[in-house]
C-alpha cells in the first residue's frame, strides 16, 4: 500500500514539474481601479450610499453628530421589545431605548437571539457604489457574526469616515483574518419563478444609520 502510494504520488509531481513554466509561475497582474470616484468620508460618498443602500430595501437614517445618535435609534426601535448588541457598542447609543438591552456577553444562544427582536451594532466600512456594509467579527462595536444574522432587524450605525467609494477601497481597509460580513439590505433570495422572499438567510428588515456627514 505504501509504495502504491508513493508511486501515485511520484507520478503527480512528474506531471505537475512537466507543465510547470521553465521561468516559474509569472505574477498575477493586478491593476484593476483602486480608488473611488469620491473621496471617502465626504458628503458626496454618504449621499451615494444612502441611495444605493435604500436601492436594496434598506432604510436610511441620519444623525448628524453622535449625540444624535440616541434619539434616531429610539425613534427607529420604537416598539421593539428587545435588542441585542455587541459588548463593545457605545453605552450612549442605547441610552434612549425603551428596549430591554441584552449585551452578547456571554454569548447568547442560538434559540435566545431567535427571541430577541433586533440586533443594534456599528460597521467596520460601507460601500457606496455598491450599498453594502461590511461587519468585522470581533471588533468591539459589530461582536459575532451570528447576532447579525439571527435576529430578524438589524440596525446599523455607520460612521461618515469609514463609507468608500469603491470595492477596492472597502478591502484595502479590512483584516482578511477576520470572519467579514457584507450586508446589501435585507436578507432575501427568489425561487425560479423570481419571488422575492425576505429573511431566508439573515434579517429581513434593515435600518442604516448614517452618522456625522452632511448632505452634499
Amino acid at each position: 500500500m505504501s509504495s502504491a502510494r508513493e508511486e501515485v504520488l511520484a507520478r503527480l509531481r512528474a506531471a505537475r514539474d512537466a507543465g510547470a513554466p521553465r521561468g516559474g509561475v509569472p505574477p498575477t497582474p493586478r491593476e484593476y481601479r483602486r480608488g473611488g470616484t469620491l473621496a471617502a468620508g465626504s458628503a458626496e460618498v454618504v449621499d451615494r450610499l444612502a441611495e444605493t443602500a435604500a436601492e436594496y430595501r434598506a432604510v436610511v437614517h441620519r444623525a448628524a453628530a453622535p449625540e444624535d445618535v440616541p434619539s434616531v435609534l429610539a425613534s427607529v426601535l420604537e416598539g421593539v421589545a428587545s435588542v441585542v448588541v455587541p459588548p463593545g457598542l457605545p453605552a450612549a447609543w442605547t441610552a434612549g431605548l425603551a428596549a430591554a438591552v441584552r449585551r452578547d456577553d456571554p454569548p447568547l444562544s442560538v434559540p435566545e437571539l431567535d427571541a430577541v427582536d433586533a440586533v443594534l451594532t456599528g460597521a467596520a466600512v460601507a460601500i457606496a457604489d455598491t450599498g453594502t456594509i461590511v461587519l468585522a467579527a470581533g471588533e468591539p462595536d459589530q461582536g459575532r457574526r451570528a447576532i447579525s444574522l439571527v435576529p430578524d432587524h438589524h440596525v446599523c450605525v455607520v460612521d461618515a469616515a469609514a463609507v468608500v467609494s469603491s470595492v477596492p477601497e472597502a478591502l484595502a481597509r479590512l483584516d482578511p483574518t477576520r470572519p467579514l460580513t457584507f450586508v446589501s439590505g435585507p436578507s432575501a433570495t427568489s425561487d425560479i419563478e423570481l419571488d422575492r422572499v425576505e429573511g431566508v438567510h439573515g434579517p429581513r428588515r434593515l435600518d442604516v444609520v448614517l452618522l456625522g456627514a452632511p448632505r452634499s
